[in-house]
């Protein structure tokens, strides 16, 4: 990660796509880390966070995450989700937060100098070069080292900057005790439970690169 002296930066945090990159590194984020991490390096404005929500739920598995991130540094954005049955006959639950986080980050971007985009979804191309041709910064997080990779091709050749997540595992990866790790058991910290948070392959066919 390179930044430039007082330049002004934000944090744009695609929920479901940041989690399903780090699920498949194999580690869990510490968003305490990931967040002291980027205000020792940088004059950090705002970190917002994007996720949906199921609403109708009598408990939703991501709310503890979601409550813990907005008493913590994070801005949460947040929707509920949309439900539907496809042609054959499947539940499913659609939560895309793009346009959001896209509506958000042109709002802001007069008021930034860099921006970094914490996904992979090849749909936000256009928005980073946009972010550009304002004369802003753009360095996107994700991953090339997962199977198959989580940042689409296009999105790391237009970002100014490409940090793989892999690269930041050791800085921002949440740190267990090792009996824990073995047994697989996971550890409530701070206040949240990042196990809880909804699956992307069996909830939201729309976060995919």
């Amino acid at each position: 990660m390179k930044f430039y002296g007082q330049e002004r930066v934000a944090l744009f945090i695609d929920g479901a796509n940041l989690y399903a990159a780090a699920r498949s590194l194999g580690f869990d984020i510490d968003y305490k880390r990931l967040l002291e991490v980027f205000s020792s390096r940088c004059n950090l404005v705002r970190a917002l966070y994007y996720t949906a929500l199921v609403e109708d739920q009598e408990y939703s598995p991501i709310r503890p995450l979601v409550d813990w991130l907005d008493y913590n540094g994070y801005t949460m954005v947040t929707k509920p989700t949309k439900e539907f049955t496809d042609a054959t006959g499947r539940r499913k639950v659609k939560g895309n937060m793009d346009i959001e986080l896209a509506v958000d980050v042109m709002e802001m971007v007069e008021h930034l100098d860099h921006i970094v985009l914490f996904s992979g979804d090849g749909d936000f191309r256009r928005l980073v070069e946009a972010i550009q041709r304002r004369g802003r910064r753009t360095t996107v997080v994700s991953t090339l080292r997962s199977q198959p990779p989580m940042v689409a091709d296009e999105l790391r050749r237009q970002a100014d900057i490409f940090v793989d997540l892999a690269d930041l595992q050791s800085l921002i990866a949440r740190q267990l005790p090792a009996d824990r790790a073995r047994s697989g058991e996971r550890l409530r910290q701070d206040g949240y439970n990042e196990d809880n948070y909804i699956d992307d392959d069996e909830y939201y066919e729309d976060e995919a690169v």
